[in-house]
């Protein structure tokens, strides 16, 4: 009970400690936060930074595009896995069954598909939907910004996750 006691009065000098260091990562327009901090009570002691450098990891985004792994990329992405590529699609209308084509040739298939839709949730045309189902995803359509912070966490659990992403700035 005494060594509980100390741990909960520790804790926050602890944090104000650690808030008072000045923050070396570059700052981004935007930031992704990563979940896994944002529910923990130690939420300054940062341990998930320790990805492999061969993980892709969403750092930030703009109104144009996003920042993996220190690189910035202008417009939509895919990322499967390890792999980023360029994407044609420049707002949701232009995502059709024919842009996501690869899904049915990639090999091991993965679990989900996030569809980052711009600046807000959109709506997903219903033959898309059915398109992706038939390739053994599920389909989660949301905002760019959640859907990387998504693809992060699940690619650092090392689940077989996939994001096709519309710039931030995309609102229609």
């Amino acid at each position: 009970m005494a060594a509980r006691y100390r741990a909960t009065s520790t804790l926050p000098y602890l944090m104000r400690t650690l808030g008072n260091k000045e923050s070396t990562k570059p700052a981004y327009r935007g930031t992704l936060p990563s979940l896994r901090r944002a529910f923990s009570l130690y939420d300054q002691i940062n341990l998930i930074d320790n990805v492999p450098d061969d993980q892709l990891r969403f750092q930030g985004y703009t109104d144009t595009g996003f920042t993996v792994n220190g690189a910035n990329y202008e417009g939509s992405l895919i990322a499967i896995g390890n792999l980023i590529l360029s994407w044609s699609p420049k707002r949701i209308s232009e995502v059709t069954p024919d842009s996501l084509a690869m899904f049915q040739l990639i090999r091991p298939i993965p679990e989900i598909l996030l569809l980052g839709t711009g600046r807000q949730v959109q709506h997903v045309d219903p033959e898309l939907r059915r398109f992706i189902r038939s390739t053994g995803m599920k389909l989660e359509a949301i905002d760019s910004r959640n859907a990387a912070s998504t693809f992060n966490i699940l690619n650092e659990e090392g689940r077989i996750v996939a994001a096709a992403l519309l710039p931030y700035g995309v609102s229609s």
